[in-house]
């Protein structure tokens, strides 16, 4: 089927154009919109679109990228190419002050004044964000001009994060970056993004460690014997309802009912956005109603700052897990990975896996499968037992 050059810009109309052909001499498939003259659409040989206004300024042909389609949908697109057309016909070349903001925006400036203020409105984890940039990102490309940063440079970050972080965590930073110069695009600060084109690190998904039954008896041990006592509470509530570090630590006790048929915990907002309830076991009901409460402090496990939660257990959590004997290597997230094992081990179902740990899908609960294809071996082998037993 062929397509016309020009057309009016819709939404259906611009979902149906092919890829440019593979075979095609030029790299990108030009279109033109009726309705607003230079507003030009180009679709490449792997059908990612774009939007490009092409203009004349001073006798000389210009050309000036808008951003992507899907990120800009038709109606945005042609205000901006019209707010352009404006600024020429007034002696102002947007294409050259776009340079000179390009030039002039550091880093900083850009995640300062941009990014973050957009990332507070639109992203729970803001903070966690703001966190990298401090710590990591900034440092490195702080004082650099936006338009300056190259993929060679993000590349050589990335490698040198890699040789102190784990793989996941370099990812992260990965997606962020991408995520910055994505808006950056998108905003018209800079043309592309030089994030694409890096490839993201393998990662080892599949690490799980449990304790067994000894390992748990000698946490809880030392969790008794350290003197940090909201921490040590803390780790154990953590084993004992399979929760996410965030979620225990921003536990408040006006979303705690333990006089309920079944005791619960309510959680207003979860990793997915959603509100659960967790369905407390008598060994969490009984930790709960043992816990001191710090008058003026509405956290179960307060910190040492008035009114605000526990800040960095892990100091804690590594302290405990040397005196009960335990690897270094172990992770608080592993305490979480007890928790499913217990579950299926006890004789639990994956689906018990992800009403328990709060998982979105059931996607997420199939890392623990090997312990369920355990269970069932073990249960077949009863039953042979059982059999054999009956036939003397």
């Amino acid at each position: 089927m062929t397509h016309p050059s020009r057309f009016s810009f819709t939404q259906k109309s611009i979902d149906l154009l092919p890829p440019n052909p593979a075979s095609s001499k030029s790299t990108e498939a030009e279109y033109s919109d009726t309705q607003v003259p230079g507003l030009k659409l180009l679709v490449g040989k792997t059908g990612n679109k774009k939007f490009l206004l092409r203009y004349t300024f001073h006798g000389r042909k210009k050309a000036l990228a808008l951003g992507a389609y899907g990120a800009l949908n038709v109606t945005e697109v042609r205000r901006r190419a019209n707010q352009h057309k404006a600024d020429i016909a007034q002696g102002i070349d947007p294409k050259a002050v776009r340079e000179q903001v390009k030039m002039a925006l550091t880093f900083t400036e850009f995640i300062e004044g941009h990014y973050l203020p957009h990332a507070t409105a639109n992203k729970r984890s803001a903070h966690t964000d703001a966190s990298k940039f401090t710590h990591h990102i900034l440092p490195v490309f702080g004082e650099q001009k936006l338009g300056e940063i190259s993929l060679v440079s993000i590349q050589s970050y990335l490698n040198q994060l890699s040789s102190t972080l784990a793989p996941a965590t370099c990812n992260r930073h990965f997606s962020l970056l991408h995520r910055v110069f994505a808006l950056a695009v998108l905003w018209g600060f800079v043309d592309k993004n030089p994030v694409t084109g890096i490839t993201k690190f393998k990662e080892n998904n599949q690490r799980q460690r449990f304790l067994d039954p000894e390992e748990i008896r000698r946490l809880f041990k030392a969790a008794e014997e350290d003197p940090n006592y909201y921490a040590a509470n803390y780790i154990k509530f953590l084993l004992l309802t399979g929760v996410r570090r965030s979620e225990g630590l921003a536990a408040q006790w006006q979303h705690i009912d333990l006089n309920a048929q079944h005791p619960s915990w309510f959680l207003p907002e979860t990793k997915g956005g959603k509100s659960r309830y967790v369905l407390l076991n008598p060994m969490a009901v009984a930790l709960l109603q043992h816990l001191d409460r710090m008058p003026g402090n509405t956290y179960l496990f307060p910190g040492m700052i008035k009114g605000q939660a526990l800040n960095n257990p892990i100091k804690a959590f590594k302290r405990i897990t040397k005196a009960a004997g335990i690897e270094v290597s172990f992770r608080l997230h592993d305490l979480r990975h007890t928790t499913a094992s217990l579950i299926v081990n006890g004789g639990g179902s994956l689906y018990d896996v992800q009403a328990t740990l709060g998982h979105s899908s059931s996607r997420m609960s199939q890392r623990y499968a090997h312990l369920s294809q355990d269970r069932r071996s073990h249960t077949a082998t009863l039953v042979s037992d059982g059999v054999a037993n009956a036939l003397g």
